[in-house]
């Protein structure tokens, strides 16, 4: 495994929420929201992308400016390249998650350049925190919630790459779960699974048997959830992999737990287990089957790891419990 920050010092104290991709020429792209502090106005998106094994400088490219007088704090970007379309970067502007509204940019060239944002329709939020899924028929599936209400998943579908959209209703009670930021898994079976954080102190999942259109009843998995953000991805061998913090409270340790079946689960890997915050992470697989992630550092930095999933051992996450 290869690990290190993206950027060593930046003009920025505090970042969060980071997000990655592989751009259509194979380059690792990077972009979290960043500025004094969470909520604070001046928090923007910014942007690095890995070349010959090396990170740019981080580059912010969307703020929250409405006019001279109003400017807005920006929220968990969400990159994804389409298959047959351009580099979507989504993004969140608003005082508060109950008051946000969903954004988008987009780049023809590997972010090197971006479109002007572009606000999304009324009611669509885009992809809440991890990444979108591009579905057989091309339609793009995005894992998305909502905090106006209450703690509620949703799912929102575009089948032309981003212009037009449809969303499903909450796909949790408030009272039986409050839950958020789903990632979404495709199995090989063509069923999908989402994966959610939630306070209930456990990762909480539903099942879908019609490409996202309907959903089974929440329920808690196994895993743990200390109310922190989790990512996944299903891999080229047909396993999933999931980067977690493996703790019913505090974002400290940051883990990589395998499953061949989004069911039963197996610890591969701490990230980190020193005191501290390592959270919201990201996870992607790249046409080299190699996997790469990244994670907030104690608020103040982005870390990235790669690493070959062949190469690592597991163990079985009995009961919830990590084994030593």
């Amino acid at each position: 495994m290869q690990s290190g920050f993206i950027y060593e010092t930046a003009p920025f104290p505090s970042a969060h929420a980071s997000t990655l991709a592989e751009t259509a020429d194979g380059t690792i792209i990077a972009a979290w929201f960043a500025g004094t502090r969470e909520k604070h106005r001046d928090v923007g998106i910014w942007v690095a992308r890995r070349e010959a094994g090396v990170w740019s400088s981080p580059v912010e490219v969307a703020d929250g400016v409405q006019s001279w007088l109003r400017r807005y704090p920006c929220w968990n970007p969400v990159l994804h390249q389409l298959s047959n379309g351009p580099l979507l970067l989504f993004y969140k502007v608003g005082k508060s998650p109950s008051r946000w509204w969903g954004m988008v940019m987009t780049s023809a060239d590997g972010g090197r350049h971006w479109s002007e944002p572009r606000r999304l329709p009324e009611g669509i939020l885009g992809p809440i925190k991890s990444k979108p899924i591009e579905l057989d028929d091309g339609t793009l599936l995005c894992p998305s919630s909502s905090e106006h209400a209450g703690w509620r998943v949703h799912m929102e579908w575009s089948s032309d790459g981003g212009k037009t959209w449809e969303t499903s209703g909450p796909l949790n009670s408030r009272e039986e779960f409050k839950a958020i930021q789903p990632t979404v898994i495709r199995h090989a079976d063509s069923r999908l699974q989402i994966l959610c954080r939630s306070r209930q102190g456990a990762i909480t999942e539903c099942w879908s048997q019609d490409g996202g259109r309907t959903w089974s009843k929440m329920r808690p998995t196994e895993l743990p959830n200390p109310d922190s953000g989790i990512d996944a991805v299903m891999l080229s061998d047909g396993r999933v992999l999931l980067v977690y913090n493996h703790s019913s409270k505090g974002r400290t340790p940051i883990n990589l737990a395998f499953s061949p079946d989004g069911k039963s689960w197996q610890a591969a890997l701490e990230l980190e287990n020193e005191p501290g915050e390592f959270s919201y992470p990201a996870i992607i697989e790249t046409k080299d089957r190699m996997v790469h992630l990244s994670y907030t550092w104690n608020r103040t930095h982005v870390k990235y790891a790669s690493l070959d999933p062949a190469g690592l051992e597991t163990r079985n996450i009995r009961n919830g419990v990590w084994p030593d």
